[in-house]
This record gives C-alpha cells, structure tokens and sequence, in this order.
C-alpha cells in the first residue's frame, strides 16, 4: 500500500475469490485490497482474469467462493445496484454518457431531481453539478454544451462527477487514458490525484503500463486466473512487471516483495 494508507484499514478486501466459465476457473483464489487515497493497477494479458475480477467487485459476477469486505464487513454484491449501496461506482471504457445531454443532465440521468409539484428541477441540478465539477476541474466550462462536444478529458471529468455525486469511496476504472492524447491523459492524472487526496480508493484496468506506473501506487498482477503478486510501483521497474504478466511468476530479486495471497512464490514469502 502507499504511506499514506499504510496506517488505515481497507476500504475493500476480496479473499479467496473463485469463478469458473464452463469449467474453466477465470478467478482461481485470489485475495487483494485497496485502501483510502491509492491507486492499485490490476494488470495482465488478455485472460488473465482482471476482468473478471473487478466485474465480481462491480456486481457483474457472482463468485462461487470467496468474501468481499468493505469497510471491515463482509458484504453480498450480486448487482450493480448492490455496488452502489456499498459506494462502488464503474466507469467504463465507453464512459456510458448520454452525447446529447450535457453535464448536469448525464450526473442525473435516471436519478433526476424533482420539484414539489413534480417537474423537472434543472436550476438544481445544474448548481449540483456545477459543484462537484469545480470540485474535480475548476477549468471546466461548458455545462451546457452536449457532451459530445466535449473533450476526451472533460468527459471523463463529467463522468467521474457522475460516481461522486452519489458518494462513491471506490472507483473501479476501465483502460481511463485509452485514446486520450497527452494533454487528456494528463488532465485525468490530476483529476485521479484530486481523487485521491479526497481519500477515495481507485482500482485501476490498464494494459498500457506507461499509464499504470504514472498513477498508481500499488500493481496486482495476474496470470491464468491467478495472482502472480503485489507490489508497489516505486520498487519495480517495467520489465519486472513485464515478467510477471508474461511468466506468471515473481522475478528472484523481487521475491520479498510478493505480497499475501501469491503464486509462484516460496510457501514463507508470500
């Protein structure tokens, strides 16, 4: 974890996880954390169960075995909705934004505010927005413009805002720079520090490492549904990490690094 989350609790643990596809175990055992104010890259290949991981976390799987623990008590997330109630929001590759609603009406599509009298309430909403959104990009303008029209940062600032309205303390991220170009990536790197000063936990999907390495604290690096192990960033270099996606194992100079809940390591290290 970072020095910063070293003295707290997790905000989430899921141990000894397991789902299987048809007989094939896509999730085999695996135990990892996350804790306020960290950013933790889940990597591997194509396969690897990343994915499938976050998705039992998401409330898109439900495993055969194993515990989530948020806040220090075991909880059921069988939905989305469940997700939600635990404050874990999504956001996807897509973004899952409406283009031709702006700002204020994507935070509350589906969950709109209503007068007394039972219309719309837009001037509400608006001003909620326009809140949570200083609060994540003081540079952000244009709130009533549709989003379509809005950059690939911006966009990802509004959708982000989209999970913090409704008090989210764990973000899961899909792939959050992909297709953005460095001024974007950039924009959504102080946003993810803004995040994170906020004391939020940020599961991060990525396969571009230069991305993981820039924002995230800790790496959980799988292969074939298992977890080959957990570092932090700062004590691995990209060809470490390489090795583990690609070997399935923990490089001999790293074995003490390996973190709980291992593979491929001594029985007394991990």
């Amino acid at each position: 974890m970072s020095d910063k989350a070293a003295h707290k609790k997790p905000l989430v643990e899921m141990r000894d996880i397991h789902i299987s596809f048809g007989g094939v175990k896509a999730v085999d055992g695996v135990s990892i954390d996350l804790y306020p104010g960290e950013v933790v890259g889940v990597l591997g290949h194509n396969g690897a169960g990343k994915s499938t991981l976050i998705k039992v976390l998401s409330g898109a799987y439900t495993p055969e075995r194993g515990q989530i623990i948020v806040d220090g008590r075991e909880v059921k997330i069988e939905n989305a909705r469940d997700a939600r109630d635990n404050n874990i929001e999504t956001i996807y590759q897509n973004l899952a934004l409406a283009d031709n609603l702006d700002a204020a009406q994507n935070l509350f599509l589906g969950r709109e505010i209503v007068t007394r009298a039972g219309f719309l309430d837009d001037g509400a909403m608006e001003h909620k927005a326009r809140e949570v959104l200083h609060r994540l990009n003081p540079n952000f303008k244009k709130f009533n413009s549709p989003v379509s029209a809005l950059s690939g940062g911006q966009r990802q600032s509004v959708a982000i805002a989209r999970a913090l309205l409704f008090e989210a303390r764990i973000l899961i991220m899909d792939e959050p720079c992909a297709a953005l170009g460095v001024q974007e990536t950039r924009m959504v790197g102080d946003l993810i520090d803004q995040l994170k000063k906020d004391g939020l936990g940020i599961l991060l999907i990525s396969h571009d490492l230069h991305d993981v390495f820039d924002l995230s604290d800790r790496l959980h690096v799988m292969k074939n549904g298992k977890l080959v192990g957990t570092v932090s960033t700062r004590d691995v270099t990209h060809d470490d990490v390489l090795g583990m996606i690609i070997l399935g194992k923990m490089p001999e100079h790293l074995m003490h690094l390996a973190g709980p809940g291992a593979t491929n390591v001594p029985a007394h290290v991990a």
